[in-house]
C-alpha cells in the first residue's frame, strides 16, 4: 500500500522493473468497496498487467450540502477486498497529499459537466476531472476502468482524456446489480429496508423503458416516468433519454441507441442509474 506519491512511484518503479512490458491498469475508487468494485478489479486482472487501485474520498467533488463527512469509509474491508482481487498497489493518499495546503489550478469539465448531475450538483464534475487528471499523472496508467453506472462521469472523463490528449484508454464496465436489481452503490448503505424496497422502482423503470423502445423516444420516457410515479417516495430529479456520447437529449423522432438516465432521492439518499435503449 502507498500513502504518499513518493511511495506510489517507488512501488510502481519496482514493479515495472519486474514486469517491464506489463500494462498498468488502474481502478480509481472512493472506497466503501462492494461487489461492483470487485468486478472492476477482476476485469483489471484480465490484462495481466500491473494493477493499481486508489482509495480516496475526493472533497472537491462534493457540494457544501452533500455527504462528504458521512460518506461511508470501510478501510479494513476495502484493503481486504483489494488483496483478495490481487491488486498490486493500493494508493490511499491523504487530502494533503493530493491537494497540499491550497490548490490554485483546477480543471473544468466544460459543457458536458453542466447537464444532468452537473446541473443539480454545480462544480461536481470539475472536482471529478481535476482529481482523475491528478491520479492519472501520478499512476501513469495505460488503461483505467470505471463503472458504467456513473455514465455521465465516464463521458466527462473520456472527453477530458481526448481534449488533453492523455495516453489512457478509458473502459466502462457494465453496471453491477444486486439480486433485486438495484445498481450497486456505496450510498446504498444509507437506505433503510423500506427505502430500499421503494428504490426498486428505478430498475423497474429502466426495464419498462427498454420494453417500450420499439414505440419511440416519447414512449420510452413515458414508460419510465409512469413506473417511477407509481412509487411516491421516489422523488425524481430527472429522467432523460440522451445520445450516449454527447448526453444531449434525443429528438422525438430519434432512431438508434440512446442512454436513459435517472436520478432520484429516496429518503435522504441520491440514487442514479441508467441503461441503453434501442429506440424505434
Amino acid at each position: 500500500m502507498a500513502r504518499t506519491v513518493a511511495e506510489l512511484k517507488t512501488q510502481l518503479a519496482d514493479l515495472r522493473i519486474e514486469r517491464p512490458s506489463a500494462p498498468v491498469v488502474f481502478v480509481p475508487t472512493m472506497g466503501a468497496l462492494h461487489d461492483g468494485h470487485r468486478a472492476l478489479m477482476t476485469q483489471a486482472s484480465h490484462y495481466n498487467g500491473i494493477s493499481v487501485a486508489s482509495i480516496f474520498v475526493n472533497p472537491t467533488q462534493f457540494g457544501p450540502d452533500e455527504d462528504l463527512a458521512k460518506y461511508p469509509r470501510t478501510w479494513e474491508a476495502d484493503l481486504q477486498l483489494c488483496a483478495d482481487e490481487g491488486i498490486d498497489v493500493v494508493f490511499a493518499p491523504t487530502v494533503d497529499q493530493m491537494y497540499g495546503d491550497r490548490t490554485e489550478s483546477t480543471l473544468s469539465a466544460g459543457p458536458l459537466g453542466t447537464r444532468l448531475e452537473g446541473a443539480q450538483r454545480p462544480g461536481h464534475f470539475d472536482g471529478v476531472v481535476t482529481v482523475v487528471a491528478k491520479l492519472f499523472d501520478m499512476v501513469h496508467p495505460n488503461r483505467a476502468i470505471f463503472g458504467q453506472k456513473d455514465a455521465q462521469q465516464v463521458a466527462v472523463i473520456r472527453a477530458m482524456v481526448r481534449d488533453l490528449e492523455l495516453p489512457v484508454e478509458i473502459e466502462a464496465f457494465p453496471t453491477v446489480r444486486d439480486s433485486d436489481g438495484l445498481a450497486m452503490s456505496s450510498r446504498n448503505v444509507y437506505l433503510s429496508d423500506t427505502e430500499r424496497e421503494q428504490a426498486l422502482a428505478i430498475p423497474r423503470a429502466l426495464v419498462a423503458a427498454y420494453q417500450a423502445g420499439s414505440e419511440g423516444a416519447q414512449a420510452v420516457l413515458k414508460a419510465a416516468t409512469n413506473e417511477l410515479a407509481g412509487e411516491p417516495e421516489v422523488h425524481v430529479r430527472y429522467v432523460e433519454l440522451v445520445h450516449p456520447d454527447t448526453l444531449e437529449a434525443v429528438s422525438p423522432t430519434f432512431h438508434g441507441h440512446a442512454l436513459l438516465l435517472i436520478a432520484a432521492m429516496v429518503g435522504t439518499t441520491r440514487l442514479i442509474d441508467n441503461s441503453m435503449v434501442t429506440v424505434g
